[in-house]
Order: C-alpha cells, then structure tokens, then sequence
C-alpha cells in the first residue's frame, strides 16, 4: 500500500493561507511575528475510532542570512514518539529562507518516514516581472530529478506560506469567500483554494480556549470534484497563531492541536477562556 506521512498534511497548515494576490517581486509586510517565536504541537492519529498521541511538532523562526543578505529562517520538525517510533518512525524537518518582507528564498523538505527518505528543495529568483523556480526531487529509491519553472504570479512553498498568511487582514473576509493560490515543491506547481467557513472557539491542549478563524483547504481547484484536505483554526488576533489543524488521509483523519509557545509578537487577545 502507498504510504503517506500523517504529517505531510500539516505541512500545508503551512498551505493553509495564502490569501494574498501579488505579483513579483513578491514582498509583504510581516506583522504577525517575530525572530525568537516557538510553538509547539501534539499529534494524534484515529485509528479504529481512538485518537492516539503518535508525535510531536517544533516550530521556530529565527534571524539569518541568506546569500550574503539578511533572511529569516524557519524551521519545522516532525517527530514520532516512542510507542509510534517502533512501528513506523519519522523524522521530517521543513527549513524555510525568506526576505524580512517575506519574499520566499529557499525551501527544503526532508522526509524519512519508515524505510523511505525523499527530499524536495527549491530555489528562487526573480526576473522582469516573473517568479522563477529551480526545483530539484529525490525519490525514495534514490533518484534526484532536476526541473525548472516559472509564473508571472507570486509562488510560495509550505512554509513561506504560513508566514505570508499570518500577516494577512482578515477583518473583511466573508464566510464562504474563496481564495486561489499557487504552491511549488520539489517536483511540481499546484493551483490550491481555500474556503472562509466562519469563526468558532476552540479549546487546545494547553488548556486555554482561542476564538479562531476557520478555514478549509481544498484539492486543485481545476478538478471535477474539490475534496477538503484540511480545516485548520488560527487565533483571530495580530498573531493569527495556528491551534488546531483537522486533516483527511486515504488511511484515516489526523490532528494537530497547539501545545505551547513563546516569543509571540503580539498579545494574545484571542484567549476567550483561560486556564
């Protein structure tokens, strides 16, 4: 049976947002947050109707240099726990370089999950106007595959995308409003939607209760028939602070809910229910 990483979804929380139409250059104001923010996940998986705990996630962003030129750096690590590591181990990690303006720079994907390790990189540049994408694919048998493209559009990987949405406005989004964007990796350049569905209250697992924004991540949106990959909730603040990410798998359904944090930019004025 093909295999796919109960964690590949929540890379796209991480897809979750790109609400943003730009074209190249494509910088944006950072308003969300700052070099030092960490935030961590619990992972649970349902198997047979139990949700079990199979991991954890650490994210962080800190100050760099990229090329000679300040950047920042973000990092995503995904890891098994014990019981999970036993049957199927995993060690993804998710390196993101951007401008301080957000203008994504440099993406790399390592996954080693069970016996099978794939890596996706791509590197950006800009030229009259356009985004241009050197993309490079290793393959579980060990095959690297080299590609090249280009948009006149604004483009944007897992993780720069997280970044940019954390930033955006929202107050006058509409529930049912739709949003299209573009999203590379190694091998390939997706069209995506992304579904406002309205606001609710969410209680995550440091015991505290966040009024969070909602939203519904679907398949390429030039297909017959959209299926939703993720429903996810960002706190409805300056932070917009991903706390809860609801995913379907061809195996089963999988979640995310926000641990702790430190290092937030703005004051968490989501919080409608302390602990």
């Amino acid at each position: 049976m093909k295999y796919r990483s109960i964690y590949y979804p929540l890379f796209a929380i991480v897809v979750f947002m790109q609400a943003i139409s730009m074209t190249a250059q494509c910088k944006y104001p950072n308003t969300a947050f700052s070099p030092g923010e960490s935030l961590n996940y619990d992972l649970y998986f349902n198997w047979k109707f139990i949700w079990v705990k199979v991991g954890s996630t650490h994210f962080t962003v800190k100050s760099s240099s990229y090329q000679g030129k300040q950047a920042l750096r973000t990092d995503i690590l995904f890891k098994s726990n014990k019981k999970c590591e036993s049957i199927f181990p995993m060690r993804d990690t998710l390196i993101s370089y951007t401008t301080p303006e957000l203008e994504p720079l440099y993406f790399r994907k390592g996954a080693f999950e069970g016996k099978r390790y794939t890596v996706d990189e791509v590197w950006y540049s800009y030229e009259g106007g356009k985004t241009l994408m050197k993309q490079r694919f290793r393959s579980h048998e060990g095959v690297w595959t080299d590609t090249q493209s280009s948009s006149d559009d604004c483009v944007n990987d897992m993780l720069n995308i997280l970044l940019l949405s954390r930033s955006k406005d929202y107050t006058n989004m509409k529930k049912g409003q739709r949003i299209n964007y573009k999203m590379v990796t190694g091998k390939r350049l997706s069209n995506q939607v992304l579904i406002y569905k309205g606001k609710e209250n969410f209680k995550a697992n440091d015991k505290q209760t966040y009024r969070c924004l909602v939203f519904s991540l679907l398949d390429d949106k030039e297909t017959k028939k959209e299926k939703e990959l993720l429903r996810f909730y960002i706190t409805d603040d300056k932070n917009h602070l991903p706390v809860r990410i609801d995913f379907n798998l061809k195996f089963g359904s999988a979640k995310a809910y926000f641990l702790n944090g430190t290092g937030m930019r703005n004051p968490m004025d989501a919080i409608v229910k302390k602990k």
